[in-house]
Order: structure tokens, then C-alpha cells, then sequence
């Protein structure tokens, strides 16, 4: 059987997979097409009605509205879009300096391996919601800014994970033979090494999708995140608190938004390393 068909199977032997699959091709979809699923688009940015102010889901307004009378179904959708760029942008920066360090230290070792790696530790070391709060603090809260903390918080995670799999890797048979022959250091990390990291570093970078949308939304929450009007599920469940128990929807259903979106990638990354392990 070819692998990807053979991948495609061990995925679909999981049915949490495909739940995975179904809850985060919704939160793209909702992403990518929000202008025209979005009741009331809006209300994404600076609207008032406070003739609809806190009104409870009906009819009209599948999910109520919050305190100023914006669609609350409408700002999720939105939320996901600004969640999931953020989360896309801190991968994309993080995960190729992560990789690209780690490589470095587990195939050079020496100074290299002592150097990065008590560098990776200390970043380890600090808990990842307290070192981005940390670097919050001295920064304007902004989206960009944002994006800039979680990802020097998040590239350590990686440097850890492929400095390993670069020590395993190099003692190999086939980095061996290529080394025989003449290849160089950096043939052997980036066509030889690199390659057969790939599938692992992929699930991680779906597993870590679902965590980043998480700490986004703590930043939001604690207001050193994105600020309103952008909308933003950990501001929007902030936003609510101040109003319960009364309005509970307001501060519930952002909430159940980022359940689903840390659960559909959790999901999906455990079926997408199940598929990519050779010894099931």
C-alpha cells in the first residue's frame, strides 16, 4: 500500500481524528470565509446598538449580543481569523529558528551544544504564560506585539525537540554512508537530517496551533493582547466576566470557541502522529 494511502488509514482508524479533522476545517473555513458567514460583519469592528444590548440568544442573534449590542456569532468568527494568524505568524517564525538551532547543537556538540542549549533551558525554565506576560509588560499591547512575545517563548520548544532527533539521527546508518562519500555538514542537516524530521515536526506544529490560540487568548484575557475593537476570544471572555451570571453567553460561548479550537488541533495532531509512525 503507499504510504499516503497507508498514512490516510492508520488516521482514519482513530475516530477522534476525524472529529479533529471536521472541528478545525470549520475553524479554517470560519476563518478564511468570515466576511460572508458572519451574520452581521459589522459588528467585527467599532458598532453600537444598545437598543440590543445584552440580549439573550433567539432568533436573530444565534448567540446573543455582548454589553454594546454586537452579534456575539459574528465577532467568534472573527476571533478565529485573528487567532489563527497569530498562530500561523508564531509558528512560522518560531519553528524555523527552533529547528535550525537544535539542528546545529545535537550534530556540531561542542561549545554549539553548550551554548544553545543552556540558552534553550533558561527559556525553558520560566513558565511560557509568565515569560510572555513578562515580555508583554515592556511592550505595547498590540497584535504584533503579541506575536513577538509568544514566538520567544515558543522557538525553545522546538530547538529542544530537534536537538534530539539530530544526536539520534546522526548516528544513523545513511549519515554515516553519506558522510563516507564527501557530503558536507550542511548537506548532512538539511538534506539528510532535516528530511526525516519533518513528519514529527509537523505534529508538534499542529498540537502547538491549539496551544498558541490558548496563550493568545490568556494574554487577551489579562489585556496584553489584542485590543478592542479587533476581535479577540480571550478579550471577549474578559469583557463578559464583569457580567455574570446574568449574561452568561457572553463570557460562554467565547469560551467554548477556544475549547473546540485547542481540542480540534489536539485532536488532529495525535491522528496525524499516528499516521506518520512507522511502527503502527
Amino acid at each position: 500500500m503507499p504510504f499516503p494511502l497507508l498514512g490516510w488509514y492508520k488516521f482514519c482508524r482513530n475516530p477522534l481524528s476525524i472529529v479533529g479533522l471536521f472541528l478545525v476545517a470549520i475553524i479554517v473555513l470560519s476563518a478564511c470565509f468570515a466576511s460572508y458567514i458572519a451574520p452581521y460583519p459589522r459588528h467585527a469592528g467599532s458598532f453600537v446598538d444598545f437598543a440590543n444590548a445584552n440580549r439573550s440568544p433567539d432568533t436573530q442573534y444565534w448567540l446573543g449580543t455582548d454589553n454594546i449590542g454586537r452579534d456575539l456569532l459574528s465577532r467568534i468568527i472573527y476571533g478565529y481569523r485573528v487567532s489563527l494568524m497569530l498562530g500561523i505568524v508564531v509558528l512560522s517564525l518560531a519553528v524555523p529558528i527552533g529547528v535550525m538551532l537544535g539542528l546545529a547543537a545535537g550534530y556540531f556538540g561542542g561549545w554549539a551544544d553548550y551554548l544553545i542549549m543552556r540558552v534553550t533551558d533558561v527559556f525553558l525554565a520560566v513558565p511560557p504564560l509568565v515569560l510572555a506576560m513578562a515580555i508583554m509588560g515592556l511592550l505595547e499591547p498590540t497584535l504584533t506585539n503579541a506575536m513577538l512575545a509568544v514566538s520567544a517563548m515558543w522557538w525553545p520548544w522546538y530547538a529542544r525537540l530537534a536537538y534530539n532527533m539530530a544526536r539520534s539521527e546522526s548516528r544513523e546508518d545513511y549519515v554515516v554512508a553519506a558522510k563516507v562519500i564527501g557530503a558536507g555538514p550542511f548537506h548532512l542537516l538539511l538534506r539528510e537530517i532535516l528530511p526525516n524530521c519533518i513528519p514529527t515536526i509537523l505534529t508538534k506544529v499542529t498540537l502547538d496551533l491549539g496551544f498558541v490560540i490558548m496563550i493568545a487568548s490568556s494574554l487577551s484575557f489579562l489585556g496584553l493582547g489584542v485590543q478592542p475593537p479587533t476581535p479577540d476570544l480571550g478579550s471577549m471572555v474578559a469583557n463578559g466576566v464583569q457580567y455574570l451570571p446574568d449574561t452568561w453567553w457572553v463570557v460562554l460561548f467565547p469560551a467554548l470557541a477556544i475549547l473546540f479550537a485547542v481540542l480540534g488541533f489536539n485532536l488532529l495532531g495525535d491522528g496525524l502522529r499516528d499516521a506518520t509512525d512507522q511502527r503502527i
